[in-house]
């Protein structure tokens, strides 16, 4: 629900107050024009929390039409609270088309918990975990599902995540033109742009780190190649996905060079060497990577093509889930930092006697 309200409150700028009703765009005419991404945006991104409202209904014992209903009035009235919000913003425009459409998708995804749990999926689901992942792997689950979000975003390296450095210091110059010393740190000049061989290894370790992630967390080695496998098209898919959301359809494509190509076939390469290894030596290997792909990715300096993309989305219709992409893009390697290192500290106790 937090996602949801951060894509559909962004930018959180420029709050006023119109004088007149929140909810009065319920009964305002229909909107002239209606585009089909808008919604689908709205259908899909409510579809989720429609499904785990139902299914945490069920799981409480109630049946299953009123865990649907329960859902759609939950999934209904936060829309109704966020498109009452908007009239507050001057970015935003509230409709009763986002909501009506909005409140389609938690019906759907409501729909569909309870089809699933009718069926029996969920428990498969649940028997699959158990066979198939190790005890404490729903951290990783997490990160590994939020990977293709965060490749949405525009990068300065394809699968190169967590380029903040560049943006964080243009941000601190415009606020704070006193501190000088921004502009020398990192060193100028140091990684202006990435030499071939260098943007071949920043793609070749921004595959080989979710790889590990989920290697760290799978039982089987037929699992972990079956992973290699579903990594390497994601990352393909999401990044031409990115691509034509960017710059059209026609340029879905423009991403792959030849460096882009021999990376991906270099952490291809790594991911199937590694497959053998356990799990403590997986989450070291993936902090290892994670921390170089950073150093080398935030001492490079942001292109003005790259600049003018991001201005497409925080301008144009990407609007809605912009800030969302955007930060997971920063954060997302942070954060398998974070979560690597914990994992690591839990073996070591773990294996520690106890006193």
């Amino acid at each position: 629900m937090l996602v949801i309200a951060y894509a559909s409150l962004y930018p959180f700028e420029d709050w006023r107050n119109q004088d007149i009703a929140p909810w009065s765009f319920a009964t305002a005419p229909w909107p002239k024009y209606l585009t089909a991404f808008d919604l689908w945006s709205n259908l899909l991104g409510y579809l989720p929390l429609g499904f785990w409202l139902c299914l945490a209904a069920l799981r409480s014992g109630v049946k299953r039409w009123q865990g649907v209903l329960m859902a759609l009035l939950l999934a209904s009235a936060w829309s109704l609270a966020l498109e009452s919000l908007q009239s507050f913003l001057p970015a935003r425009v509230p409709s009763q088309v986002d909501w009506l459409t909005n409140s389609l998708g938690g019906l759907i995804g409501a729909l569909l918990a309870a089809v699933l749990e009718r069926r029996g999926w969920l428990y498969h689901w649940a028997q699959f975990r158990r066979h198939w992942l190790v005890k404490d792997a729903s951290g990783s689950l997490v990160l590994m599902v939020l990977w293709p979000l965060a490749l949405l975003f525009p990068s300065a390296v394809p699968l190169g995540l967590g380029h903040v450095l560049e943006r964080l210091r243009t941000n601190l110059l415009q606020d704070f033109p006193a501190w000088t010393w921004l502009q020398h740190f990192p060193p100028d000049g140091f990684f202006q742009t990435l030499s071939p061989r260098m943007e071949m290894l920043c793609v070749a370790l921004g595959l080989w780190v979710p790889t590990l992630l989920g290697q760290g967390v799978l039982r089987g080695r037929g699992q972990r190649l079956l992973w290699v496998g579903s990594v390497v098209l994601v990352a393909v898919g999401f990044n031409a996905l990115s691509a034509a959301l960017s710059y059209g359809p026609e340029h879905a494509w423009f991403w792959v060079h030849p460096q882009v190509f021999a990376g991906m076939a270099v952490g291809v390469l790594l991911s199937v060497l590694s497959l053998k290894a356990p799990m403590r030596w997986s989450l070291l290997l993936m902090v290892g990577a994670q921390l170089l792909l950073l150093v080398w990715l935030n001492q490079l300096n942001a292109s003005t093509y790259l600049e003018q993309t991001v201005q497409t989305w925080e301008q144009g219709r990407f609007i809605r889930f912009h800030g969302l992409t955007q930060w997971l893009s920063w954060l997302w390697p942070w954060a398998v930092l974070i979560w690597g290192l914990f994992g690591l500290l839990r073996l070591v106790f773990a294996r520690q006697p106890a006193a």
